[in-house]
């Protein structure tokens, strides 16, 4: 019986990696194209209005699960679309909305469908994730914190023994810091303010490098402590 509910589940984790490829060929580079072109994005938006939102709320949603598709561009043309706190609201809600499937899917399936896409010496690196004691406050710094390997860390989380309510709180705010720098940043060049868009874009950078270097830490910490 165990043997069987292991079939279904590779067979299950296999069938949404080729959904998921194809999507990734057949929609995620169309989307980083349509977004990469500013003034095309921003005349969309104008124009499907109401539409135009639900539709960007399902790419940052697709981008989330299909990790393979960058989410920077689609966070600087929220800014340049949307503005800054709007642009910041919808990509939080596709990130909520992409981070629940993630979550989901992962805990039934469990590491055959996350080792489908991060090999186990990276999924290894977060192990320090499993202590239940700390892990809501540990994810939550890290999420926190712009640089961090946050594809990666959703995919992760499932193995854990975080609960889905919590996951909605993080992913609603934790977010927040990494996504709002970037939604700024093209909110300043959509209002050709390019000075402001430097000096973002190059805090962003150097946050993400301390981040970067955390993360590293952390996990340098914790292979120490089981060596």
């Amino acid at each position: 019986m165990q043997g069987k509910k292991k079939a279904w589940a590779i067979l299950g984790a296999v069938v949404a990696l080729a959904v998921m490829g194809v999507l990734c060929f057949v929609v995620g580079k169309p989307i980083i194209d349509f977004v990469s072109q500013p003034e095309g994005f921003r005349q969309w938006v104008e124009e499907c209005g109401l539409w135009a939102r639900a539709a960007f709320v399902g790419m940052m949603a697709l981008q989330v699960v299909v990790a393979f598709i960058p989410g920077e561009p689609l966070e600087i043309g929220a800014g340049y679309a949307f503005g800054a706190i709007e642009g910041t609201i919808l990509c939080l809600l596709g990130a909520l909305v992409g981070g629940i499937t993630v979550f989901l899917f992962v805990k039934r399936f469990g590491m055959c469908f996350v080792g489908l896409f991060f090999p186990p010496e990276k999924v290894g690196s977060l192990q320090f994730l499993q202590n239940e004691r700390k892990l809501n406050l540990v994810a939550y710094i890290l999420f926190l914190i712009p640089g961090t390997p946050k594809d990666l860390m959703t995919y992760v989380v499932g193995l854990t023994p975080m609960r889905l309510p919590f996951w909605v709180f993080l992913s609603l705010t934790a977010r927040i810091p990494s996504v709002i720098t970037s939604t700024i940043g093209g909110d300043a060049l959509g209002s050709a303010n390019y000075a402001v868009a430097v000096w973002v874009f190059a805090v962003t950078a150097a946050l993400s490098g301390v981040g970067l270097l955390v993360y590293r830490y952390m996990a340098k910490k914790r292979r120490k402590g089981e060596a």
